[in-house]
């Protein structure tokens, strides 16, 4: 695969009109992301850092060997091809080993998080009916509560030597076990993962992705870090690995292109943050609007404090916003590059400041080899300037895009709904609302179900929201419609405040007159509640459904 985006070209057009896709019969994400780079033993794949202080450094070399060991040790416990292989790890190197054990043997990969709580479990491991389970001492209490109501999983592996009846030590397992495997061959469709989607509604669906499905990724990878990679460049993102953010827009793209990445196994903290990427000189990152904004809280001048090397960041999930954006270009000396995509079809849309400028609260342009629409409820394209359903071409230019999952995991109704079409001239629908500037960009709508009317107009919750983030006593917010019998639907705001202060009435009507600065009347909330916390999705999302339930049963009680 001869992937290349050439930066000489310095031109958003040109660029996307020369981009051709290049997909190989035969591919494989462990040949790609460590077998070759395997081969010069001395180059860096990982760096990890514990809470603790526990640090060690890893080679390509050194991870190869290990999942030759892993694969070995797998496959002596009966596992074949095609077989799920859940990994319930948070970031550290055994997580990447299992990984690339996994695709090199032809199982497909279940990550899955490692703060799930049983039921959480005990739904996702049934419906993909996983053999092998490996977790860590953390983890494997919670396994163990739901392990007999699940008959297909027949062996778990523990990686930090709890000594458990049952369950394999993944130290023992591996000591014996040859450091020679022979990758099997798989196709470019064959699948290599099941992730599980948060949903909306329902229980959560699988997305089976195919190992193509990282070559889907790398344009916008590339074009989100300006260029990536460059000498001296050094990855690092708090995002979990068990999700797309920290695989898909972390982890693997790092690894595709042979360059380090740093994994910490310890809470978020935003001080913490700096430390670590002072420390391990980090220049790309990927950090969540949340975590953003927590670290431009807590510290507002952090050149003052830290010698920072940052060349570029990414961020998704939510609106950046004016306010992330202009602190990092003030203070970072880094331009936020926004991305948007969805586990199914990921890093479609975005930025790339060496290409074209951000507009603040756009969500960017669509990335070279996707071809982006805005579509109505029927599937035909709206008007310009109105709002649409975000759909992916299901090809591009006559070329099969290679993002797309393969189908929902044993749910083919969930794949047959997913798309506006059939065949080449599919189109792919995320559920997510825009609308399209002249000059190309998307601006953020919300979330189909997240978008409501109010006394007729139609509101999204992004732009009230990074408004109240202005406020210097705002450290989060979020915006839901919730009924009233006069105007059907009323603006209401969830807002969590900065430490040393406190809602009052006073500091309600504050920042009432905050919002109606700047934004219409229609958008101007109705009423502010003030709350410790927002429910949020372990990607950084903020739970608006949950919010939701929460006014409707509150409702009912009256």
């Amino acid at each position: 695969m001869n992937f290349q985006i050439d930066e000489r070209a310095r031109d958003y057009e040109a660029l996307r009109a020369r981009f051709r896709w290049n997909v190989p019969e035969t591919y494989n994400i462990a040949r790609e992301c460590c077998g070759r780079w395997a081969e010069e033993r001395s180059r860096f794949a990982l760096y990890y850092e514990d809470e603790n202080g526990f640090c060690s450094a890893w080679t390509f070399w050194d991870l190869q060997k290990q999942a030759n060991r892993l694969s070995n040790a797998l496959s002596a416990l009966g596992t074949i091809k095609g077989e799920r292989v859940a990994i319930i790890l948070p970031q550290c190197p055994e997580t990447g080993i299992s990984h690339i054990a996994c695709y090199q043997m032809g199982a497909i990969a279940l990550p899955l998080s490692h703060l799930f709580g049983p039921d959480s479990l005990q739904y996702r491991l049934e419906n993909a009916e996983a053999r092998i389970a490996i977790v860590d001492q953390a983890s494997l209490p919670n396994l163990l509560q739901v392990r007999n109501s699940l008959p297909e999983l027949k062996h778990v592996i523990c990686v930090d030597g709890a000594n458990v009846t049952g369950v394999h030590q993944w130290q023992r397992l591996l000591e014996y076990a040859s450091t020679q495997f022979v990758p099997v061959l798989t196709s470019a469709d064959d699948p290599a993962l099941i992730i599980y989607t948060s949903g909306t509604t329902g229980n959560p669906k699988g997305a089976l992705m195919p190992h193509r499905a990282l070559l889907g990724n790398l344009p916008g990878f590339v074009c989100s870090h300006d260029f990536f990679p460059k000498p001296g460049d050094m990855f690092w993102s708090p995002a979990d690995w068990a999700w797309t953010g920290g695989l898909f827009d972390a982890l693997l793209p790092t690894w595709n292109f042979g360059q380090p990445i740093l994994a910490y196994r310890g809470r978020f903290d935003p001080e913490k943050a700096f430390w670590l990427i002072e420390k391990y000189a980090v220049r790309n990152t990927f950090l969540f609007p949340t975590a953003l904004k927590l670290m431009m809280k807590a510290v507002p001048s952090p050149a003052s404090r830290f010698d920072l090397k940052l060349r570029s960041i990414m961020s998704g999930g939510e609106s950046v916003g004016a306010t992330l954006l202009n602190w990092a270009q003030e203070e970072l000396g880094v331009t936020i590059n926004e991305l948007f995509g969805q586990t199914e079809i990921n890093y479609v849309v975005g930025g790339c400041s060496s290409l074209y400028p951000p507009k603040p609260g756009a969500m960017g342009r669509p990335y070279p080899g996707h071809q982006v629409a805005l579509l109505d409820a029927a599937g035909l394209p709206v008007a310009p300037g109105e709002v649409g359903e975000v759909c992916v071409g299901r090809s591009c230019k006559g070329e099969v895009d290679p993002v797309f999952l393969l189908e929902y995991w044993k749910n083919p109704q969930a794949t047959v709904d997913k798309y506006f079409g059939a065949g080449m001239d599919a189109w792919g629908r995320t559920g997510d609302l825009a609308r399209q500037d002249g000059d190309g960009y998307l601006w953020y709508q919300g979330r189909a179900d997240d978008v409501f009317k109010s006394a007729g107009y139609r509101i999204g919750p992004g732009e009230i929201e990074n408004c109240l983030l202005k406020h210097p006593a705002v450290a989060n917010a979020a915006i839901i419609g919730v009924p009233d019998a006069v105007r059907g639907t009323l603006v209401k705001a969830f807002v969590v405040l900065q430490p040393g202060n406190t809602g009052s009435p006073e500091l309600e009507a504050e920042l009432l007159q905050h919002v109606r600065k700047t934004l219409a009347p229609y958008e101007t909330p109705k009423e502010i509640e003030f709350i410790d916390a927002l429910p949020m999705t372990t990607t950084g999302k903020v739970q608006r459904r949950v919010l939701r339930q929460r006014e409707e049963d509150k409702g009912r009680e009256r």
